[in-house]
């Protein structure tokens, strides 16, 4: 197959650790032919979708020459079997552009995989409304009065933007309410913007678990992301310390069940969060922690994700 990776730039990447490069690598020695472009390098001409965009030879080198890329060519994205859509965040209206440009390449003969519109159609923050009895309390606006309310409530909560990636813009409030209505003012841009709030999760000192699915089907482990110190949020990003482990009981019912709704939406590839027994995130934009799953477990999850590619195409 031609797979195309729709990517930040590869020279970005950090191959210990990135699922991408894990992606690229096990779809090469599958003698797939590899090819890679930015969202920048779209268009639309004509009513074709094109991009420019490069062969990609993995070379089984170190970080600074891990590939080589053939010179860009103007290609009708309707060429490919596939592609893969691993651009990272921010969510902002660049990024909508690009799914809608993808959906039109859709209709022109590729499989764009996660769906453009299932991308759209969930926010990683808001998802897990859908699922609800899976969540702890939480509540979602921008009026101070029901924010301060929901405080009161729980007493312990976590605030959090919609928009976010990494653990960035979170914040615990503890039934002191010490800075609660600057941590609201600075997050809702005073009521302009909404936010959500939740109960406090006490398990997450025992990490805030990433659960893989794809195709709807669990990973058999998931990477718990323990915060280090004194810090509440356990995103690698933020620090957080990564532990992969066999799913629980718990883990295996949240993910059992989402999964394959999931799945028939046109999701392949979701990273469900979850803190003890309650769903936090549903991740569809470009879910990570294939590398260190597999290091400390020996379990491909390339290969369980390849598999599945090759399925769906």
């Amino acid at each position: 197959m031609k797979i195309a990776f729709l990517a930040d730039p590869l020279a970005n990447f950090k191959i210990y650790k990135d699922s991408t490069y894990a992606m690229m690598a096990e779809a090469a020695k599958r003698g797939h032919e590899v090819y890679a472009f930015q969202q920048r390098h779209m268009a639309l001409e004509n009513g074709i979708v094109r991009a420019w965009v490069s062969r990609i030879t993995m070379t089984g080198g170190g970080q600074e020459d891990w590939y080589e890329a053939a010179p860009s060519e103007d290609v009708a994205l309707g060429e490919f079997d596939v592609i893969l859509e691993r651009k990272d965040p921010p969510f902002d209206m660049e990024y909508v552009y690009g799914t809608y440009l993808l959906q039109l390449a859709e209709k022109q003969g590729v499989k764009v995989l996660n769906s453009p519109q299932a991308i759209r159609d969930h926010n990683e923050k808001l998802s897990i409304a859908q699922f609800s009895q899976f969540t702890s309390p939480t509540i979602v606006t921008s009026d101070e009065t029901r924010l301060r309310a929901f405080h009161a409530e729980h007493g312990d909560v976590i605030f959090k933007p919609l928009d976010g990636m990494g653990g960035t813009g979170i914040f615990r409030v503890k039934a002191d309410a010490l800075n609660l209505g600057s941590i609201i003012e600075t997050l809702s841009q005073n009521g302009r913007q909404t936010i959500m709030a939740q109960r406090y999760i006490p398990e997450i000192v025992k990490g805030d678990k990433r659960i893989l699915v794809i195709g709807g089907k669990p990973v058999p482990f998931s990477l718990a992301r323990i915060p280090q110190g004194s810090e509440v949020r356990g995103n690698l990003a933020a620090g957080g310390i990564g532990v992969a482990q066999p799913l629980t009981e718990r883990d295996r019912e949240i993910a059992e069940a989402i999964g394959p709704v999931l799945a028939e939406r046109g999701l392949l590839l979701v990273g469900l969060d979850v803190i003890g027994d309650y769903l936090t995130e549903v991740n569809v934009t470009s879910p990570t922690c294939f590398q260190e799953i597999t290091q400390q477990t020996g379990f491909q999850v390339a290969a369980m994700f390849i598999d599945a590619v090759e399925q769906a195409a």
